[in-house]
Order: C-alpha cells, then sequence, then structure tokens
C-alpha cells in the first residue's frame, strides 16, 4: 500500500498539521468515529468526534507475520462509548480503521492501522482497548479434533443444516423476565420441551436488541416455556420485546440424524474408542473372531 502523496508531501514540508482519527464499525452495523483533534473531523461519510477523550498509544508494526498491537484509551460518556453498552458486547471484534489526518486538509491522509478491538477494560469512568491487528488471526490454532462428537457448529459451512427452515427457529414475544437468566414464554406449539437448549437466543427489539446468547436450558411448564440462559442478559430487553429462539444441538451422532437428518454431514467420529478401550484386558480365550471377550 503506498503512502498518500499529499500528506507525504505535508509532513516533509516541516510544519504540519496532523492528528489520529478511528473509525469503529460494530457488528451490528453501527459506526462511530473519534479523533484526538480538538475539533470534528469529516470524511468518508463519519463525524470524527472531538469530545470524547478517546486517544491510543504508539502503534507496534511490524513487516513480517507478528501481530500488530495497540491500545485505545478514553473516557466513558453518553455522547461516546457508553460503560453499558460495553457490558454488552456490542463492541465485542468491532472492526477499527486509523488514520494519520492532515486536519487542515482531511483528504490528505493515511491508513496507518486495520484490526478488531480485542479485550476491553473499564475502571473509574474510563475504559482500555485493545486494538488486534489483521495478522491476529494467523494466532487461532486451526485443524481437526478427532473425538466423538461433532466438531461442527451448528449452521456452519461444515454443519450444512439451514438454520431458516421451518421448527429450527421461531421469533415469539416474552411473558415474563425473572432475572436476565431466565425468560418465559407463552407454549411453543410443534416444538419439544428441550428443543432450544444448547442454541441460541437473539433479541430483536427493543433496548438489547442485537444481543445473542447461548440457550442452557429448555423445559416446558404450566404456563408456557422457560427459557434458561448461560449468561444474563446485559441489558434489560424491556416490556414487549421480541426474540428469536434457535434450536440447538448437543453434538451427538444421534442428535444429528433424529432431530436435523444430517448424518452426512456429521463432523465426529462416533466409532472411534473411548477412553475405557485403554483398560481393556487381552482375551484369555484366544478368540479373535470379534466377538464375545469372554
Amino acid at each position: 500500500m503506498s503512502f498518500d502523496p499529499d500528506l507525504s508531501a505535508h509532513l516533509q514540508g516541516g510544519a504540519t498539521t496532523t492528528c489520529h482519527a478511528w473509525a469503529i464499525t460494530r457488528r451490528d452495523g453501527v459506526v462511530m468515529g473519534f479523533t484526538d483533534h480538538d475539533r470534528d473531523l469529516v470524511f468518508d461519510g463519519i463525524i470524527f468526534r472531538a469530545d470524547t477523550g478517546l486517544s491510543a498509544s504508539a502503534l507496534q508494526q511490524g513487516t513480517g507475520l507478528s501481530v500488530d498491537n495497540s491500545e485505545a484509551l478514553g473516557a466513558l460518556s453518553d455522547a461516546g462509548l457508553r460503560e453499558d453498552e460495553i457490558e454488552a458486547g456490542r463492541y465485542d471484534g468491532a472492526e477499527v480503521l486509523a488514520w494519520l489526518v492532515n486536519w487542515a486538509a482531511p483528504e490528505a491522509r493515511q491508513l496507518v492501522f486495520r484490526g478488531t478491538i480485542g479485550e476491553m477494560t473499564r475502571a473509574a469512568g474510563a475504559f482500555r482497548a485493545e486494538l488486534r491487528g489483521l495478522s491476529e488471526a494467523l494466532n487461532q490454532p486451526h485443524g481437526r479434533l478427532y473425538r466423538k462428537p461433532c466438531g461442527a457448529v451448528l449452521g456452519d459451512a461444515a454443519c450444512r443444516v439451514d438454520l431458516g427452515l421451518p421448527g429450527y427457529r421461531v421469533e415469539v414475544e416474552t411473558a415474563a423476565v425473572d432475572d436476565l437468566s431466565t425468560l418465559r414464554f407463552p407454549p411453543l406449539v410443534g416444538y419439544a420441551e428441550g428443543w432450544f437448549t444448547h442454541g441460541r437466543l437473539q433479541v430483536q427489539s427493543g433496548p438489547a436488541a442485537g444481543l445473542m446468547v447461548p440457550i442452557k436450558g429448555d423445559r416446558t411448564t404450566e404456563a408456557g416455556r422457560e427459557i434458561a440462559l448461560w449468561t444474563p442478559l446485559a441489558t434489560p430487553p424491556g416490556v414487549g420485546a421480541r426474540y428469536l429462539l434457535e434450536a440447538g444441538c448437543d453434538k451427538r451422532f444421534e442428535t444429528c440424524g433424529a432431530k436435523f437428518d444430517n448424518i452426512l454431514n456429521y463432523q465426529g467420529f462416533p466409532d472411534i474408542p473411548g477412553d475405557d478401550w485403554l483398560t481393556v484386558v487381552p482375551a484369555r480365550s484366544g478368540e479373535t473372531a470379534g466377538g464375545s471377550r469372554r
């Protein structure tokens, strides 16, 4: 990637008028702009706000495959990044673009960082966000585990189950929210008890819209259906919120066939010997025809 010629000429001219600008694109599509300049900047259709207290530490970049790292520091405010949104995971994995900009002529700018937000910490009304470069993905483990349970995620490219088909998801409105980790729904006709266990719940409307939480348990009660979540909703969903419930999979070979009719795409090894095989003693009878070892 070539360096912007206008910005290069400006930097070589002696006195400079440069600042940094960041654009954060959350996974729900919300785009936010920040700058360490004392006035707002506008380019690429984004307003980069100057009153958020956001700053960044020195950027570490290499020419090899080492991970580029940086940090973003700032104050939590209603106008910028709010603590409740960070707590709700709105910024987890968000894309980050950073530019060096001539604030006197914003068209003279250079992209100096592209990556995602990693770990975020909060303390004393401020936040610290780890910025991870594009090469961070190379640190992720890859490969396949040889084990009985399926290694695919329900609905992904390896699994190939279409969760959009009737019977695998339902949109419903809550009847009651107990403690943000237990939600009660009206009866779900046509969905057996436990159908959504190990599935996902996604909030479709209200203050918590866009949040997605894995389902721990699904049971039928006298009043209807009770869904227990592995982690509480980080934001109260409000009255009348709607939810999307997706069927769950326990990764067993039997479930893959009976529930999803998807045995051909099963990504596990149901016949692989278990740990108990290691404790089996040699047969004394000398019979090796595959029958009983007694």
